[in-house]
């Protein structure tokens, strides 16, 4: 190429009104690699930053490719287009590939030697790794792996399609669609990378199958359960994502306010967490924050006085000081099995992680009864559902009644952007006569409701992070001698009423109300 056609190359981005990127000036710009994957940067020739006003730029490195730029408008939404060279670029992408893999050093050389071996030993990932993969399968697994962490997804679903596979992130509980592959075998080749991965028989392809595998994520492990399914366009998988250290991270300076919980629960849960024996119970549906509100129970109240021992499936945080418990049904260490030997530990709490059988219910119970402080949880509707369910498990009412202190039956909602929503004004954003009706008990200043629109910073779903609700029941003298009396439950549940009781709905609408969350979100979560 002449001089000459050199120079009308590099005017052409000047008359088509397009910013002239050099290497510093991408120095100043954050990379958005959440909104395009860096594999996909290197694949396309293109990237996405942000520049020092908080512009979103497409950098590229022709100008005359128009179906590059509506595919990235299709992917992402507007921005403005940047022209680079094509040595900028690709200099550019190299200077954050090192960048991010001395990020990954950095964690490394802080964690101890036995998470350093672990991590030598799980499947790496990283930028520079998920590159130099040869094998799509590999490279499509790892990549959608990368982008869930990168994204704080808490499960990955795989499901096959007549046309290939879609790929659906969990965030905040809701379920996500990232993408769609278009290609059957290469969907089939991705579920057999998984099993191989999780030591499942890559063979088996009629019955479900379950396994576990370990990534090694910036410098920490990462376990991850598998769950195989076959279906009748081939296979689907789920990916249960456990990041242990950024759970271990979350705990520091947990509290059930930071949770989210209204001050009424606040009290009446540390109250419970205080006393000398008994049972506290936390139920809700699974994916609801149960564990973590137990946890930030312990954690509130922990002191060296008492021996505090927990029995899970599996351990999701670790604590300081307490003795920790992995059930292992494969060696024959169950719930019901640990919890005996726990009982001969001299505990003075004990956490169960779920009562799931009558002898697990049976041994909570007297251990409750014999001077044993218990956390716990079971699967259950609501606070009231939790009698007949213990009454499944062969436990007398009356035994129930005097082991248990009170009961929440907790949710997680999503709150509302911040930087998107916008005051409701429709009807169906607003609440119907009956939960206005409902409302009419409640002293408000003045009701804030709100809608969810959706924008860059919540991935135009108009939701950022969730919070708990928790309805609390605490099982007084008369409440605890209906229930001994075998007395029907809405007969329980209007004298809950009478003592100040507040039902899940309640308690949404309230939050609503408060601009917290959308009518929407109520209705999904507390209908």
């Amino acid at each position: 190429m002449s001089s000459t056609d050199a120079s009308t190359e590099n005017d052409l981005p000047s008359r088509l009104g397009m910013a002239r990127l050099t290497m510093s000036e991408l120095g100043a710009c954050e990379p958005c690699f959440d909104l395009l994957a860096f594999v996909d940067c290197v694949r396309m020739g293109c990237a996405f930053v942000r520049d020092a006003t908080g512009v979103l730029l497409l950098l590229i490195t022709d100008v005359q490719d128009v179906d590059l730029r509506a595919w990235a408008r299709s992917k992402v939404g507007p921005f403005k287009v940047a022209w680079v060279t094509q040595a900028t670029l690709e200099a550019w992408l190299a200077h954050c590939e090192r960048h991010m893999s001395a990020l990954g050093t950095m964690a490394l050389s802080d964690g101890a030697a036995s998470s350093q071996s672990e991590a030598d030993r799980a499947e790496q990932l990283s930028l520079y790794q998920i590159g130099a993969d040869e094998s799509p399968a590999v490279r499509f697994v790892n990549s959608t792996l990368f982008d869930a962490l990168r994204t704080g997804a808490s499960d990955v679903h795989l499901e096959s399609t007549p046309g290939g596979m879609a790929v659906k992130f969990r965030i905040d509980g809701v379920l996500n669609l990232q993408r769609h592959l278009d290609h059957r075998e290469l969907a089939a080749q991705a579920v057999s990378r998984i099993k191989v991965m999780a030591q499942l028989d890559i063979a088996e392809r009629r019955v479900p199958q379950d396994g576990r595998l370990q990534i090694g994520y910036e410098g920490r492990t990462v376990d991850v359960r598998v769950s195989i399914m076959p279906s009748i366009h081939g296979e689907d998988a789920v990916l249960r994502v456990l990041d242990r250290q950024h759970l271990a991270r979350t705990l520091e300076g947990l509290t059930l306010a930071k949770l989210g919980f209204n001050p009424e629960a606040i009290t009446a849960l540390e109250r419970w967490s205080k006393r000398a024996h008994g049972m506290l119970l936390v139920t809700g549906p699974t994916g609801s924050g149960k564990t973590t509100t137990l946890y930030a129970t312990i954690n509130q109240t922990l002191n060296t006085r008492d021996k505090v021992i927990t029995i899970e499936d599996p351990v999701e945080y670790q604590l300081p000081g307490v003795l920790q418990i992995p059930v292992n049904e494969k060696k024959g260490l169950t719930f019901a099995r640990g919890l005996r030997s726990i009982l001969r530990h001299d505990p003075d709490k004990i956490l169960v992680g779920e009562i799931r059988d009558a002898d697990t219910a049976q041994i909570a119970v007297q251990s409750a009864l014999t001077g044993h402080l218990v956390f716990t949880t079971v699967h259950a509707n609501t606070a009231f559902d939790v009698v007949g369910r213990f009454t499944q498990f062969g436990i007398d009412p009356y035994t129930f009644a005097s082991a248990i202190n009170g009961i929440v039956s907790q949710r997680l909602l999503r709150k509302v952007c911040g930087a998107c929503h916008l005051p409701a004004s429709e009807p169906s954003d607003l609440p119907d006569i009956e939960d206005m009706h409902q409302l009419d008990g409640e002293r408000w200043g003045s009701p804030r409701w709100v809608k969810a629109v959706g924008c860059e910073a919540c991935r135009g779903t108009g939701y950022a992070g969730r919070f708990a609700l928790g309805e609390v029941l605490e099982l007084t003298n008369v409440m605890k001698g209906l229930i001994a009396a075998r007395a029907p439950l809405d007969q329980i549940q209007r004298h809950a009423l009478a003592e100040g009781w507040q039902s899940l709905r309640s308690l949404a609408l309230r939050a609503a109300a408060a601009g917290l969350t959308t009518m929407e979100e109520v209705d999904r979560v507390a209908s």
